[in-house]
């Protein structure tokens, strides 16, 4: 059907020429108009190929696509296929698929933790080092006070027998 318009387009540009190079002897307005129309025609007859050319395009655009789906299709079911032909090849495989996948997962779920654990850890390691400080701040300021009293308490003791010494000189 498609090449038998092709044919009569193609029979009708020949026809054209050929009363293009009839009419090329004579020089009057009417050739001109003849010529003028039959330049139309072709024009016509060009865009109207363009156009059969584009329909022909989109026709197979959308038997590749077609194609296309089908494809990936038949690419599921193959997958699907491999799938049920490897599970027959070791009955335990899809049990251990199922446990590497649950162990990924477990894995996924404790590097966060292990992040968060080494924080926990790094912060009490730097709360113990300032509690340590602070306990033998505490220690030396306690040492200090002990020695400060015991000064003080010989300062007085000296005082307490210097004054009994008076009191008794006294009597």
């Amino acid at each position: 059907m498609t090449t038998q318009k092709l044919d009569q387009q193609q029979a009708q540009m020949h026809r054209l020429k050929n009363s293009c190079a009839n009419n090329n002897n004579e020089n009057s307005p009417v050739n001109d108009d003849k010529e003028e129309e039959m330049s139309r025609s072709a024009l016509a007859m060009f865009r109207a190929k363009e156009e059969e050319i584009e329909r022909k395009k989109m026709e197979v655009r959308n038997k590749v696509q077609a194609q296309m789906g089908r494809v990936e299709e038949a690419t599921k079911r193959l997958a699907e296929l491999r799938e049920e032909l490897e599970a027959l090849t070791d009955p335990m495989r899809k049990e251990v698929s199922m446990v590497r996948k649950r162990i990924d997962i477990v894995n996924r779920e404790l590097k966060p933790l292990g992040l968060t654990c080494q924080k926990k850890e790094k912060e009490y390691k730097e709360a113990l080092e300032a509690f340590n400080e602070k306990n033998k701040e505490k220690s030396q300021l306690v040492s200090k006070l002990m020695e400060l009293v015991g000064e003080s308490e010989k300062l007085r003791l000296k005082k307490l027998e210097e004054l009994s010494k008076n009191i008794e000189t006294l009597r």
